[in-house]
């Protein structure tokens, strides 16, 4: 079972070629996948109009979820803090509970973002980074 990022998400709707979304799918083959409710948040949070919100929120009623417990929340602002502590920075805490989410859960986390490899400096977090293609 894999996690996926939003920032994976968002290349793969935006993908007009269908190349990079083709490479992604052959890639991930048939693995279960997984999201958060913050991917869910975010993809919606970026819809351009009625008409993708509609389509998008209708797909993603759809997918399989991991939920945040109460232990999370901490654990994944202990990441922040230790991040902190050794000088280094992440733009959000979301990455974070995402991060926490994947430790949890024993999920390889699949992202183009660099927070993530940032955070695998302080955690044992099974990820990988799926650069677009250029």
């Amino acid at each position: 079972m894999i996690l996926i990022d939003t920032s994976i998400w968002i290349n793969v709707l935006r993908d007009k070629t269908q190349q990079y979304s083709q490479r992604f799918y052959e890639f991930i083959g048939e693995q279960d996948i997984v999201l958060t409710r913050f991917q869910q948040l975010e993809l919606l949070q970026g819809c351009r109009d009625e008409l993708e919100w509609g389509l998008l929120s209708e797909y993603l009623e759809g997918q399989d979820y991991i939920e945040m417990q109460p232990t999370t929340w901490a654990a994944a602002a202990r990441i922040y803090y230790n991040l902190r502590k050794q000088g280094l920075t992440v733009r959000s805490p979301i990455d974070c509970c995402i991060a926490q989410l994947a430790l949890e859960n024993r999920l390889l986390l699949i992202h183009d973002d660099r927070d993530f490899i940032t955070i695998s400096q302080v955690v044992p977090l099974k990820q990988k980074q799926w650069a677009m293609l250029k």
